[in-house]
């Protein structure tokens, strides 16, 4: 198996657990709490936050030079997200996976 530097191996951890809490925190939070919850821009936000991990993940995982992109727009939105979030409220585990995913991608791209 390709061993990963210590920096990529944590924010390809990040970047999956942000995906599987935007996406959990969407189909389970959002839908049973309605509301702004399930507003089209929010729920759009998060899904795409959620897809955004999972695909920087992806390109970390293959090796191509070509994650420091998706890490770059994936900061980026995971930063929109963790606001969102916030603004609503009740989605503190949400806020905190996308804050700390935003940073580790931050990093990420800006990595030579």
């Amino acid at each position: 198996m390709h061993e990963f530097d210590p920096r990529m191996q944590e924010c390809l951890e990040n970047c999956l657990v942000c995906y599987r809490v935007c996406l959990s925190t969407a189909m389970s939070h959002c839908l049973e709490a309605g509301e702004e919850h399930t507003e089209p821009p929010h729920f759009r936000l998060i899904m795409a936050c959620a897809e955004i991990c999972r695909t920087a993940a992806h390109f970390m995982l293959i090796g191509t030079p070509h994650h420091r992109h998706l890490c770059r727009e994936c900061a980026e939105i995971c930063t929109e997200c963790a606001a969102d979030c916030e603004r609503i409220g009740d989605m503190a585990e949400c806020v905190e996976a996308c804050r700390r995913c935003a940073e580790s991608c931050r990093q990420m791209a800006a990595w030579d």
